[in-house]
Protein backbone atom coordinates (compact mmCIF):
# COMPACT_ATOMS: atom_id res chain seq x y z
CA UNK A 1 0.00 0.00 0.00
CA UNK A 2 1.37 2.96 -1.14
CA UNK A 3 1.91 6.07 1.48
CA UNK A 4 -1.21 7.79 -0.11
CA UNK A 5 -3.07 4.84 0.05
CA UNK A 6 -2.14 5.00 3.87
CA UNK A 7 -3.01 7.84 4.79
CA UNK A 8 -6.15 8.05 2.84
CA UNK A 9 -7.16 4.85 5.12
CA UNK A 10 -5.91 6.80 8.15
CA UNK A 11 -8.09 9.80 7.58
CA UNK A 12 -11.21 7.63 6.73
CA UNK A 13 -10.97 5.58 10.01
CA UNK A 14 -10.11 8.94 12.05
CA UNK A 15 -13.41 10.88 10.52
CA UNK A 16 -15.42 7.35 11.06
CA UNK A 17 -14.69 7.68 14.84
CA UNK A 18 -15.25 11.34 15.02
CA UNK A 19 -18.53 10.88 13.62
CA UNK A 20 -19.26 8.27 15.94
CA UNK A 21 -18.42 10.30 18.52
CA UNK A 22 -20.56 13.78 17.75
CA UNK A 23 -23.63 11.47 17.84
CA UNK A 24 -26.20 12.67 19.65
CA UNK A 25 -27.08 12.08 23.31
CA UNK A 26 -30.69 11.21 24.03
CA UNK A 27 -32.19 12.74 26.79
CA UNK A 28 -34.80 10.29 28.30
CA UNK A 29 -37.75 12.19 29.85
CA UNK A 30 -40.44 10.89 32.30
CA UNK A 31 -44.05 13.04 30.88
CA UNK A 32 -47.66 12.54 31.46
CA UNK A 33 -49.48 12.30 27.38
CA UNK A 34 -52.79 13.80 28.50
CA UNK A 35 -51.60 16.68 30.78
CA UNK A 36 -52.32 20.11 29.30
CA UNK A 37 -50.87 22.78 29.73
CA UNK A 38 -47.80 20.61 30.67
CA UNK A 39 -47.49 17.96 27.81
CA UNK A 40 -49.08 15.02 26.02
CA UNK A 41 -48.37 12.94 23.40
CA UNK A 42 -48.08 15.18 20.15
CA UNK A 43 -45.32 16.92 22.02
CA UNK A 44 -48.05 20.32 23.03
CA UNK A 45 -47.76 21.94 26.32
CA UNK A 46 -45.09 24.20 27.93
CA UNK A 47 -42.45 21.56 29.54
CA UNK A 48 -42.72 19.69 26.21
CA UNK A 49 -41.59 22.80 24.54
CA UNK A 50 -38.89 23.62 27.19
CA UNK A 51 -37.91 20.30 27.09
CA UNK A 52 -37.32 20.08 23.35
CA UNK A 53 -35.31 23.62 23.61
CA UNK A 54 -33.30 22.27 26.46
CA UNK A 55 -32.15 19.50 24.12
CA UNK A 56 -31.28 21.69 20.95
CA UNK A 57 -28.95 23.42 23.17
CA UNK A 58 -27.22 20.03 24.34
CA UNK A 59 -27.56 18.89 20.77
CA UNK A 60 -29.08 15.63 22.26
CA UNK A 61 -32.07 13.61 20.98
CA UNK A 62 -35.62 12.91 23.24
CA UNK A 63 -36.64 9.81 24.08
CA UNK A 64 -40.19 10.51 26.03
CA UNK A 65 -41.39 7.65 28.56
CA UNK A 66 -45.06 8.26 28.49
CA UNK A 67 -46.78 7.58 31.86
CA UNK A 68 -49.64 8.97 33.52
CA UNK A 69 -49.01 11.24 36.45
CA UNK A 70 -50.51 9.51 39.41
CA UNK A 71 -49.05 8.58 42.73
CA UNK A 72 -46.25 5.27 42.13
CA UNK A 73 -45.45 8.04 38.96
CA UNK A 74 -41.51 7.98 40.08
CA UNK A 75 -41.36 4.53 40.86
CA UNK A 76 -42.63 3.69 37.52
CA UNK A 77 -40.58 6.12 35.85
CA UNK A 78 -37.47 7.51 37.27
CA UNK A 79 -36.21 4.64 39.89
CA UNK A 80 -37.45 2.04 37.31
CA UNK A 81 -34.81 3.74 35.27
CA UNK A 82 -37.20 4.54 32.05
CA UNK A 83 -35.47 7.72 32.39
CA UNK A 84 -33.96 10.16 33.63
CA UNK A 85 -35.70 13.79 33.97
CA UNK A 86 -39.45 14.66 35.58
CA UNK A 87 -39.66 18.14 34.26
CA UNK A 88 -42.01 20.00 36.00
CA UNK A 89 -40.91 19.86 39.50
CA UNK A 90 -40.96 21.46 42.97
CA UNK A 91 -37.74 22.53 43.85
CA UNK A 92 -36.29 20.58 46.31
CA UNK A 93 -38.90 17.24 45.81
CA UNK A 94 -37.99 14.15 47.52
CA UNK A 95 -36.98 11.01 45.68
CA UNK A 96 -34.62 12.89 43.55
CA UNK A 97 -32.41 15.37 42.73
CA UNK A 98 -33.61 19.24 41.34
CA UNK A 99 -32.41 21.36 38.75
CA UNK A 100 -32.29 25.56 39.47
CA UNK A 101 -35.25 26.52 39.23
CA UNK A 102 -37.01 27.58 36.09
CA UNK A 103 -40.09 29.53 36.84
CA UNK A 104 -41.74 30.73 40.20
CA UNK A 105 -45.35 30.44 40.54
CA UNK A 106 -48.67 30.17 42.77
CA UNK A 107 -52.08 29.35 43.33
CA UNK A 108 -54.54 31.73 42.35
CA UNK A 109 -57.93 32.68 42.94
CA UNK A 110 -60.18 32.57 39.71
CA UNK A 111 -63.53 33.92 39.15
CA UNK A 112 -65.51 35.36 36.41
CA UNK A 113 -64.46 38.79 35.32
CA UNK A 114 -68.10 40.29 35.53
CA UNK A 115 -68.91 39.70 38.97
CA UNK A 116 -66.17 41.67 39.82
CA UNK A 117 -65.14 40.15 43.12
CA UNK A 118 -61.64 40.11 43.02
CA UNK A 119 -60.59 37.70 45.81
CA UNK A 120 -57.06 37.70 47.03
CA UNK A 121 -57.06 36.46 50.27
CA UNK A 122 -57.43 33.10 52.01
CA UNK A 123 -58.51 35.41 54.93
CA UNK A 124 -61.44 36.88 52.91
CA UNK A 125 -64.81 36.88 54.63
CA UNK A 126 -66.78 36.41 51.99
CA UNK A 127 -64.55 32.85 51.65
CA UNK A 128 -67.09 31.33 54.38
CA UNK A 129 -70.43 32.21 52.03
CA UNK A 130 -69.28 31.92 48.58
CA UNK A 131 -69.21 28.43 46.99
CA UNK A 132 -65.70 27.60 46.52
CA UNK A 133 -63.82 24.80 44.09
CA UNK A 134 -60.54 23.49 45.35
CA UNK A 135 -57.96 20.84 43.94
CA UNK A 136 -57.92 18.02 46.01
CA UNK A 137 -55.84 14.88 45.41
CA UNK A 138 -57.22 12.24 47.86
CA UNK A 139 -56.90 11.74 51.19
CA UNK A 140 -56.50 14.48 54.09
CA UNK A 141 -52.84 13.74 54.15
CA UNK A 142 -51.79 14.22 50.35
CA UNK A 143 -54.42 17.33 49.78
CA UNK A 144 -53.47 20.52 47.67
CA UNK A 145 -52.24 23.42 50.24
CA UNK A 146 -55.08 25.07 49.29
CA UNK A 147 -57.50 22.83 50.47
CA UNK A 148 -55.56 22.73 54.21
CA UNK A 149 -55.69 26.38 54.27
CA UNK A 150 -59.45 26.78 53.63
CA UNK A 151 -59.91 23.60 56.53
CA UNK A 152 -57.63 24.74 58.88
CA UNK A 153 -60.46 28.17 58.59
CA UNK A 154 -63.43 26.01 59.38
CA UNK A 155 -64.43 26.70 55.56
CA UNK A 156 -65.52 22.90 55.09
CA UNK A 157 -68.86 22.95 54.22
CA UNK A 158 -69.29 25.35 50.76
CA UNK A 159 -66.18 23.59 49.42
CA UNK A 160 -66.08 21.62 46.37
CA UNK A 161 -63.23 19.36 45.62
CA UNK A 162 -61.53 18.57 41.92
CA UNK A 163 -59.87 15.77 41.26
CA UNK A 164 -56.26 17.45 40.37
CA UNK A 165 -56.00 14.39 37.62
CA UNK A 166 -59.76 14.10 37.01
CA UNK A 167 -60.86 12.20 34.65
CA UNK A 168 -58.22 11.02 32.80
CA UNK A 169 -60.47 9.14 29.85
CA UNK A 170 -61.04 13.02 29.13
CA UNK A 171 -58.97 15.34 27.29
CA UNK A 172 -56.99 17.88 29.55
CA UNK A 173 -58.88 16.87 32.47
CA UNK A 174 -57.29 19.10 34.85
CA UNK A 175 -59.79 21.83 32.97
CA UNK A 176 -62.92 20.86 34.65
CA UNK A 177 -62.08 23.26 38.00
CA UNK A 178 -62.07 26.54 35.32
CA UNK A 179 -64.98 25.12 33.70
CA UNK A 180 -67.27 25.25 37.05
CA UNK A 181 -66.14 28.61 37.11
CA UNK A 182 -67.35 29.89 33.89
CA UNK A 183 -70.30 27.92 34.02
CA UNK A 184 -70.83 29.30 37.21
CA UNK A 185 -71.53 26.22 38.96
CA UNK A 186 -68.60 27.91 42.00
CA UNK A 187 -67.73 31.11 42.94
CA UNK A 188 -64.70 30.85 43.37
CA UNK A 189 -61.53 28.54 42.52
CA UNK A 190 -58.30 28.45 44.06
CA UNK A 191 -56.29 26.44 41.51
CA UNK A 192 -52.35 26.13 40.32
CA UNK A 193 -51.34 29.00 38.76
CA UNK A 194 -50.39 27.45 35.16
CA UNK A 195 -53.39 25.41 35.42
CA UNK A 196 -55.69 28.44 35.44
CA UNK A 197 -53.47 31.33 33.39
CA UNK A 198 -53.68 28.16 30.29
CA UNK A 199 -57.25 27.40 30.73
CA UNK A 200 -58.65 30.36 31.69
CA UNK A 201 -57.42 32.23 28.74
CA UNK A 202 -59.47 29.98 26.35
CA UNK A 203 -62.62 30.18 28.45
CA UNK A 204 -65.28 31.61 26.60
CA UNK A 205 -66.01 33.83 29.65
CA UNK A 206 -64.20 36.08 30.51
CA UNK A 207 -62.13 35.00 34.01
CA UNK A 208 -60.19 37.01 36.69
CA UNK A 209 -57.47 35.30 38.38
CA UNK A 210 -55.07 36.73 41.24
CA UNK A 211 -52.69 35.05 43.43
CA UNK A 212 -53.22 33.71 46.86
CA UNK A 213 -52.28 35.75 49.99
CA UNK A 214 -50.18 35.40 52.20
CA UNK A 215 -47.97 33.22 50.13
CA UNK A 216 -47.50 30.74 53.14
CA UNK A 217 -50.17 29.61 55.45
CA UNK A 218 -48.52 28.99 58.50
CA UNK A 219 -45.30 27.54 58.98
CA UNK A 220 -45.81 24.93 56.46
CA UNK A 221 -48.08 25.52 53.81
CA UNK A 222 -46.71 27.17 51.05
CA UNK A 223 -48.88 28.76 48.22
CA UNK A 224 -46.44 29.16 45.72
CA UNK A 225 -43.68 26.71 44.46
CA UNK A 226 -40.08 27.00 42.44
CA UNK A 227 -40.02 24.31 39.93
CA UNK A 228 -37.40 22.62 38.42
CA UNK A 229 -36.38 19.37 36.40
CA UNK A 230 -36.16 16.38 38.67
CA UNK A 231 -32.96 14.09 37.98
CA UNK A 232 -32.58 10.78 39.49
CA UNK A 233 -29.66 10.93 42.55
CA UNK A 234 -26.41 10.26 41.64
CA UNK A 235 -26.10 12.24 38.14
CA UNK A 236 -24.13 15.10 39.00
CA UNK A 237 -22.87 15.23 35.62
CA UNK A 238 -26.57 15.33 33.80
CA UNK A 239 -27.75 18.17 36.25
CA UNK A 240 -24.77 20.06 36.14
CA UNK A 241 -25.74 20.08 31.97
CA UNK A 242 -28.94 21.05 32.58
CA UNK A 243 -28.63 23.59 35.07
CA UNK A 244 -26.28 25.10 32.41
CA UNK A 245 -28.83 24.61 29.89
CA UNK A 246 -31.56 26.35 31.65
CA UNK A 247 -29.36 29.07 32.69
CA UNK A 248 -27.95 29.96 29.09
CA UNK A 249 -32.11 29.24 27.94
CA UNK A 250 -33.85 31.32 30.74
CA UNK A 251 -35.03 33.99 28.33
CA UNK A 252 -36.43 31.64 25.98
CA UNK A 253 -37.82 29.82 28.62
CA UNK A 254 -39.96 32.97 30.28
CA UNK A 255 -41.09 33.22 26.29
CA UNK A 256 -42.60 29.92 26.70
CA UNK A 257 -44.23 30.36 30.21
CA UNK A 258 -46.22 33.70 28.76
CA UNK A 259 -47.45 32.40 25.81
CA UNK A 260 -49.05 29.60 27.74
CA UNK A 261 -50.20 31.94 30.39
CA UNK A 262 -48.58 30.82 33.13
CA UNK A 263 -48.76 33.33 36.06
CA UNK A 264 -44.62 34.06 36.78
CA UNK A 265 -43.58 35.41 40.22
CA UNK A 266 -40.27 37.03 40.23
CA UNK A 267 -37.00 35.44 41.39
CA UNK A 268 -36.66 32.04 40.21
CA UNK A 269 -33.55 32.36 38.41
CA UNK A 270 -31.92 34.61 40.84
CA UNK A 271 -31.42 31.55 42.40
CA UNK A 272 -28.16 29.87 42.00
CA UNK A 273 -29.24 26.26 43.04
CA UNK A 274 -32.55 24.26 43.48
CA UNK A 275 -34.28 25.94 46.55
CA UNK A 276 -37.02 24.02 48.91
CA UNK A 277 -40.78 25.88 48.54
Amino acid sequence: MTARRRLGVALAAALALGAAGAQAETLRVCADPNNLPYSDRDGKGFENEIVALIARDLGADIDYTWWAQRRGFINHTLKADLCDIWPGVASGAEMMTSTRPYYRSSYVFVTRADRGLAIASLDDPRLRTLTIGVQMVGSDAMNTPPAHALARRGIVENVHGYMLYGDYREPHPPSAIIDAVADGDVDVAVVWGPTAGYFAAQAATPLAIEPVQPWRDGATRPMTFEISMGVRRGDPALLRRLDDALQRNHAAIAAILAAYHVPVLPQAFAVSGPASP
